[in-house]
């Protein structure tokens, strides 16, 4: 699952990488968003589908883990991402930097609880009691931004 998860996830999602930054390069910002969302949206919904009729009368078997963590991570991301499409605006560079950390602690996260480290219950403490209020609050400061009217 960590692996699935990390170095799968990564290395299949390598071309559209390359591809949104070659668009984003280019000035092609709707290709480079399009691509993300797209290729995001055929690997749950496509792939998922195609690998549970693969599976057959046994069914995909979803682990606990998963239910119990990651889909929570990927309505979260989900949700981290509406402020920025409802406002119709562009990400800037720190939002693109935050969300690269987000993806860096998600890892690291796997990585101590694979390992059950010693250290993921501090982890987890000052992941939900620092970084997740502090991303709500600042998720909520720039929708609110965005949404009042410049004097």
């Amino acid at each position: 699952l960590v692996i699935g998860l990390t170095i799968v996830a990564a290395g299949t999602s390598l071309p559209e990488v390359a591809t949104s930054i070659a668009a984003a390069i280019k000035g092609e910002r709707d290709i480079a968003v399009g691509n993300v969302i797209g290729s995001n949206t055929f690997n749950i919904l496509g792939c998922v589908g195609l690998a549970g009729l693969a599976a057959g009368d046994a069914g995909l078997i979803v682990p606990p883990s998963v239910q119990a963590f990651d889909i929570w991570v990927m309505l979260a991301v989900a949700l981290a991402c509406v402020p920025v499409f409802l406002t119709g605006r562009e990400i800037a560079r720190w939002e693109g930097a935050v969300f690269v950390l987000y993806y860096v602690g998600y890892v690291a996260y796997l990585i101590l609880a694979a390992q059950q480290h010693d250290a993921l219950r501090t982890y987890t403490l000052a992941m939900t009691g620092f970084v997740l209020p502090l991303t709500v609050i600042t998720l909520v400061a720039v929708l609110l931004r965005r949404r009042t009217p410049a004097h």
